[in-house]
Formats: C-alpha cells, sequence, structure tokens
C-alpha cells in the first residue's frame, strides 16, 4: 500500500473512530486508532487526528495519564493543532495542575484570538491559581468577544464579588440569568452580593428563586436562614437553617448559624450544642469555637469560654474577636493583667477596632491606672465618636478623677443609650428635658431615675433649682423616699412615678437631679452644702424607747450589704455579717442593724458573740431609718444609701469602699469626701486586701474615738 493510499485508509478509520466516539463507544474507538498511533508511516496530520482520537478515547475512559500522552504527541506533530490546547488545558485543570492548563489556554488564546471559550477557560485556570485581576480581565476578554455569553457573566461574577466589586458583581450575575434563568447558583451568589450590599429584601427572592428551581440546595437554604437572621425573622431563620442540615447533616456552616439564632433566641444549651456539633464536623472551625465562647459567656461559664476563645485563636490567630472577647471574659474573671495583654493583642491586629479600645480602658481603670484608661476611652471615641459605652466610661473616670466640667457633660450620655433606664424617661415624659435654660417662672418636674442614695446625695439641688426663679418643683421619685423628702427645702410636691407621669405634659420641663451639677456648673471646689436633712420628731420619738433599751454607751448603726441589684453588689458588699466580728471587741458599744433587704436574716440571728438590735428588717422607709440614724452616735456602712441617709442627718458615718469598682463619687485617694466634708469618712481596700483589713482599721478608730474621753465624733 503506497502513501496515498495509508492516507486515504487513515482518514477514513479515524472518521469511523470520531462516529463511534461520538456514540459514546470508547473502547471501539480507541482500538480503531491504537495501531497507527505508534508508527511512522502517517503523515503529520493524520497521525495527529488519530493522537486527538486516542486522548479523548482515554479521557472518557478516566485514564488521564494515557490522555495526556497522547495529547502531547499530538502537540509534537502539530503545534498548531489548537483543539488539543484546549482538550489539555481541561485534563490539567482536572488534575489540578493549573499552571500547566494555564500555559495550554495561553497558547489556544494565542492560536485562536476570537474564541471567546478560550478566554473564558483561561479565566477559570486563573482564578484557580490565585490570580483574581487577570480572571477578571480574561472573563471581560471572553464577554467582549462574545456579549451574551452567560457562562463568563456567572463566572467574572463570582470573581468580582471576590474582589469587593459588588455592584459590578451584582450586574455580572444578572447578565447571566438573562441567558440561564434556572441557573440555581447564580440566583444563590447574586443573593449572597445583595446581602452584603445590604440590600436583603431582594437577597430573600434570589434566594428563594434559587430555592425554587432546586428544592433540595442546603447552600442556599443556608444563605436564606443568614437573610432571614439579619431582618430579625428568627424562627423562620431556624426552619432554613434545620432544612439545610436535614438534607446535609454534616453541613458544619449550617450548624454555626444554626447556633447563632439559638443564641439570639436565648436558647443557650440549644446554641452550645449546635457549635458543638459544628466543631465536631470541621475540626480547626475556629469560627465555631469562637462562637461557642460567647454562649458559654452568656452561661456565665467564664472559664470554659476563656478555653473556647483560646482554642479559636490557636486555631486562628488573627481572629481579632476571639482575642477581645477572651479579654472581656478574663477581665470578669478579675484577671485584669491577662485581660490588658488580650485586648492589646486584638489591638495589635486591628488598631482602629474601638470596643477593644474601649475594653482596654475599662479594664485599665479597674487597675487604677487612670491616665491609661482616659487615653484608651478616648482612643475609642476618636473611632467612633457616637460610642455610648466609651462616653459613659471617660464620664465616671473623669468624675472620679475630679475633672467635674468635662466629666458632667459627657455623663449626659446615658440618655442617649437603648440599655440605660434613662434613656426610656425621654419618651415617657411628655414635656421637655431642661438643658440648662432660664427656669424663672416655670413649673419643673424632677424625675428619680437613679438610686436611692443618689436622690439624697443630689436633693441639694433642690435649693439651687428653686433659686432660679422655678415656680414649682415636684419630685417623682420612689414611695421609700416619700416622707423623707416631703420636707426637703425646694420640693413642693411628692409623687410616685405613675402620678407625674400621668401630669407630666402640665409642666414645663423635666430634669434629673444627676443633671443638676452639669447645669449649675458644680466643680469639685463648689459642690453645694449637703441638705441637712431633719427626722419627724414623732417618728424619734416611736424609736427612742427601743434605741434606749441598749446598755449605756455608744450606738453605731451598721450595714453590711448593698441592693443585690447593684451592677457592682459583689464587690461593695461585705460577704457576711461575721467579718465585722472585730467591731465587738470595741468597749462601751452597742450595735444596731439598719440592714435592709438582702441580709436581715443575719441581723435576726446573729452570730455568737455579736449581740445586735435589729431594726433594719422594721423599718417601712428612709422616714423610719432617718428617726433612728438621728439617734446614733455613729453609722458604719457599706457604700450604699445609709451613707447618704447619715451623713445628710448630721450623723458621723464611716463608709468601707471595695478595692476595685468604686463608685466615682468618692474620687481617688482620699479618706473623706467633698460632698460630706465634716460627716463622713472614708475607709478604702488597697489592692489585694479582703475585708478583714479594712474592718481592722475601722476598729481601731472606734477604739481611738470611744476611748475614756468623751470626745465628740468627727
Amino acid at each position: 500500500m503506497n502513501h496515498t493510499q495509508l492516507a486515504t485508509s487513515i482518514d477514513d478509520i479515524n472518521q469511523q473512530a470520531v462516529s463511534l466516539f461520538s456514540a459514546g463507544q470508547f473502547v471501539e474507538a480507541l482500538s480503531m486508532v491504537t495501531p497507527f498511533v505508534d508508527g511512522d508511516a502517517l503523515s503529520d496530520d493524520a497521525l495527529a487526528d488519530a493522537l486527538n482520537i486516542a486522548g479523548a478515547c482515554s479521557f472518557a475512559l478516566q485514564r488521564p495519564w494515557e490522555a495526556e500522552s497522547y495529547w502531547r504527541r499530538c502537540l509534537q506533530r502539530n503545534p498548531g493543532y489548537a483543539e488539543v490546547y484546549g482538550s489539555l488545558g481541561m485534563l490539567l485543570k482536572s488534575l489540578g495542575r493549573l499552571s500547566a492548563a494555564k500555559a495550554m489556554y495561553r497558547q489556544l488564546v494565542a492560536l485562536r484570538p476570537g474564541d471567546a471559550d478560550a478566554r473564558n477557560h483561561l479565566g477559570a485556570v486563573l482564578y484557580g491559581l490565585g490570580y483574581k485581576e487577570q480572571a477578571e480581565a480574561s472573563y471581560r476578554e471572553a464577554l467582549a468577544l462574545r456579549p451574551n455569553y452567560p457562562e463568563a457573566h456567572y463566572n467574572r461574577g463570582i470573581v468580582l464579588h471576590e474582589l469587593r466589586r459588588l455592584p459590578e458583581a451584582e450586574a455580572a450575575f444578572r447578565e447571566a440569568l438573562r441567558g440561564l434563568p434556572a441557573h440555581a447558583e447564580a440566583h444563590n451568589n447574586l443573593g449572597n452580593v445583595l446581602m452584603e450590599l445590604g440590600r436583603f429584601a431582594e437577597a430573600d427572592v434570589a434566594y428563594r428563586e434559587a430555592l425554587t428551581i432546586r428544592p433540595q440546595y442546603p447552600e442556599a437554604l443556608n444563605n436564606l436562614g443568614g437573610v432571614l437572621k439579619v431582618t430579625f425573622r428568627l424562627a423562620e431563620a431556624e426552619l432554613a437553617f434545620r432544612l439545610a442540615l436535614a438534607i446535609r447533616p454534616d453541613y458544619a456552616e449550617a450548624l454555626l448559624n444554626l447556633g447563632t439564632v439559638l443564641a439570639d433566641l436565648e436558647r443557650l444549651p440549644e446554641a452550645e450544642a449546635a457549635y458543638r456539633d459544628a466543631i465536631a464536623q470541621r475540626l480547626g472551625y475556629a469560627e465555631a469555637h469562637y462562637n461557642l465562647g460567647v454562649a458559654l459567656c452568656k452561661m456565665e461559664r467564664l472559664w470554659e469560654a476563656e478555653l473556647a476563645y483560646r482554642e479559636a485563636i490557636r486555631l486562628r490567630p488573627d481572629l481579632v474577636h476571639a482575642h477581645n472577647n477572651l479579654g472581656c471574659a478574663l477581665r470578669r474573671l478579675d484577671r485584669l493583667p491577662e485581660a490588658v495583654e488580650a485586648f492589646e493583642q486584638a489591638l495589635g491586629l486591628r488598631p482602629d477596632l474601638a470596643e477593644a479600645h474601649y475594653n482596654l480602658g475599662a479594664a485599665r481603670a479597674q487597675l487604677m491606672q487612670w491616665p491609661e484608661a482616659e487615653s484608651a476611652y478616648r482612643r475609642a471615641l476618636a473611632l467612633r465618636a457616637d460610642y455610648g459605652d466609651a462616653k459613659f466610661g471617660l464620664a465616671v473616670l473623669l468624675l472620679g478623677m475630679g475633672r467635674f466640667e468635662e466629666g458632667w457633660r459627657l455623663y449626659e450620655c446615658r440618655y442617649e443609650q437603648a440599655g440605660f433606664v434613662h434613656h426610656k424617661t425621654r419618651s415617657m415624659l411628655s414635656c421637655p428635658q431642661w438643658q440648662g435654660g432660664t427656669l424663672a417662672g416655670k413649673s419643673l418636674l424632677v424625675w428619680q431615675e437613679d438610686g436611692l442614695g443618689d436622690m439624697i446625695q443630689f436633693s441639694r439641688y433642690f435649693a439651687l433649682l428653686k433659686a432660679q426663679g422655678t415656680s414649682h418643683i415636684a419630685f417623682a421619685c420612689a414611695p421609700s423616699l416619700h416622707r423623707l423628702m416631703a420636707s426637703v427645702d425646694g420640693v413642693d410636691a411628692v409623687l410616685d412615678h405613675d402620678t407625674a407621669r400621668a401630669q407630666a405634659s402640665t409642666y414645663d420641663c423635666w430634669t434629673s437631679l444627676l443633671s443638676a451639677p452639669l447645669h449649675l456648673r458644680t466643680s469639685v471646689d463648689t459642690i453645694p452644702r449637703a441638705v441637712r436633712l431633719t427626722a419627724e420628731p414623732a417618728l424619734v420619738e416611736h424609736w427612742r424607747p427601743v434605741l434606749d433599751a441598749l446598755p449605756s454607751g455608744r450606738k453605731i448603726g451598721l450595714v453590711w450589704r448593698g441592693n443585690a441589684n447593684h451592677h457592682n453588689d459583689m464587690n461593695r458588699s461585705i460577704p457576711s455579717l461575721a467579718v465585722l466580728a472585730p467591731l465587738w471587741s470595741v468597749p462601751g458599744v452597742s450595735f444596731v442593724s439598719l440592714q435592709k433587704g438582702w441580709g436581715e436574716d443575719e441581723a435576726r440571728h446573729p452570730p455568737a458573740g455579736q449581740p445586735l438590735l435589729d431594726l433594719g428588717s422594721r423599718v417601712t422607709d428612709f422616714a423610719d431609718s432617718a428617726a433612728i440614724v438621728a439617734q446614733l452616735d455613729l453609722v458604719i456602712c457599706v457604700d450604699t444609701s445609709t451613707a447618704h441617709l447619715a451623713a445628710s442627718l448630721g450623723t458621723p458615718c464611716w463608709v468601707m469602699l471595695p478595692e476595685k469598682d468604686i463608685d466615682w463619687r468618692w474620687l481617688h485617694d482620699r479618706s473623706d469626701s467633698p460632698w460630706y466634708p465634716h460627716t463622713l469618712r472614708l475607709f478604702r481596700r488597697a489592692p489585694g486586701e479582703d475585708w478583714s483589713m479594712p474592718v481592722e482599721r475601722v476598729r481601731q478608730a472606734c477604739v481611738e474615738r470611744f476611748g475614756a474621753t468623751d470626745r465628740a465624733l468627727t
């Protein structure tokens, strides 16, 4: 057979092999060309065709290494065989050999510059290699050649999304859907872009369209759950995540998202279980460890939360919020130096994280590192001017440092914070809030929204408000204050809150007593004299026989616990009456319990060797307490309302302050108080001390004051 006859024969064989290949008969097609591919008798073109067919059959038979060998030999015979560059690029891409695939597609583009498919495939390989900008350019070139190329629009949309070019990504996905309206992935990805653009209603529609096309689409269900969560449709979000998990039980991301919804629904044990399931399904899932820490913190399981945050950080050291939240847990565990370190690590990763600056400021303040705390608070506010917690933290810090001018101004931010009771007052009262303007001839409603002790301390401002020319001042306060406050200079009427609220529209304006120092420009040097409260004579006589029944000598009132609902009560209250036992060694004194509420049981049944007259459980309000305190020689108490009552009655009062989180009103590093310069003395717990140390100092002071002499207390 001559060469012409052989060429004609191989062409026929190649054509028959192509027909068999098209019919899916890959083995038969391959067997037809195999006898010729190893010989040298064929022309380059005929052999190249045979090698291409052999490569295609081998690839179809899932023998990629043979396919690659055939196709590479084909290109050796015919370097301009464009189709094979595409086939070999596809094979190499399927094997994950993306750099080699890129070379194939670049050669194909060079051979066929008008081939839109080649540029689309090249874009896919470039994207897989992480060359996102080059991939986007390649897709764009494909679309320049074929504008109605939906697959290229879709692929370009994915890259644009990751490049954060969201409006362009949206347009790309919408163009893809014009040509492929039933492309569920395109609807789903469009929804993701719309979510990030904050267009939640449109994202909801996109996800639901994807699910209409493919109901069993767990990713779309998970994403739909995300949009339902962010729009506060939590029950629906939970259902969406559970449906995704019904399709794919090991879907770690859906388990994580289910946990976040359950946490929002305050179903924290269930949230914990979901997070732990997510961790079991995906080892090294840092975000799940982080969210587990959040849930454990909310359940007050702080030690476990610490471990969860630390594991999240181990897995992803750049997870900035895990560092920040670890600091919060450590701060609550009273491990303040470690908390500071965690906040600083968070800021090392993200210096503009306002929350970490605020938290660092709070920890520094607890460590009594005042300048450092101030700097941290100010940095938080520089980053976020409307950061209410940082404003309030700085306000309290400045007030405690005696820097009243800026402190009072910032303290007003309590009306802007939704978590504060003060925030509700503005919407509750139907008259305007006084902002410091003239009060001449106006009626003023003073509204209690702070503690009982605050009202007694700041009642000194009633007379000053009256002196502004105010025609009528009504004080809305707790019933326990009514009788006591009725006789305070400047108060024309005392009301309960419900009555005052109903009558609010009849007043020209309202204010809080704790706003008065701002508007009246109070500094440390101009603090008004304390109101001089007077006990009702009839009540004094009522309580006198009970007190007179005590042994002769000095009578000292005791309060060792504050309001259990106070945010700092764990620090400011003494845990047991037994801690005060050393005071009973002072000769010539008798003790009277003024304890009200939590602690009354101890007063009724005091420890052995601590005889105590329990009157606190018998009083009905502050007027009763005032009638008792007015007949005492001294009151010894923790930081609670009784301190303000005693000092305002002129009864000497010694206040034992906690080691940390001391209320701003007592300032720093003082044993006296400019609010009560002649009647009040402070005994502070030093760092590292327990309550026994200040109690011992109080005992020694009692011995000094109640010695053989009859000197008056100062």
